[in-house]
């Protein structure tokens, strides 16, 4: 599983990609198909309640595309939150797909 990162307004630290490499490395965990995630990490400074992170993960599976996108006030929550979602909605495809296969 490859695993490509892309930063905007935010410094190119071997620590942030280090936390991306480490929460998204496990996808593949939940399904198998997993080939590719594109996850970019954004700084929005434009918000009146301040600093704004967002993060948007792109997931290759089976040949479709499934984004996620959460935006947050911390990087590391920002993180979190699109790999919980990433983790649900694999684990619901792959249900998805044995149950198909035991009809």
């Amino acid at each position: 599983m490859k695993i490509l990162i892309k930063l905007k307004n935010l410094d190119n630290s071997p620590a942030v990609k280090e936390l991306i490499n480490s929460k998204f490395s496990n996808l593949d965990k939940y399904h198998s198909e997993v080939s590719e995630v594109r996850v970019e990490l954004e700084q929005d400074t434009h918000h009146l309640k301040g600093e704004i992170i967002r993060c948007e993960a792109n997931v290759i599976l089976n040949g479709n595309l499934i984004r996620v996108e959460k935006k947050s006030d911390n990087v590391e929550k920002t993180i979190n939150k699109v790999k919980d979602h990433l983790k649900v909605i694999l684990a619901k495809d792959k249900k998805k797909q044995i149950d198909k296969n035991r009809k």
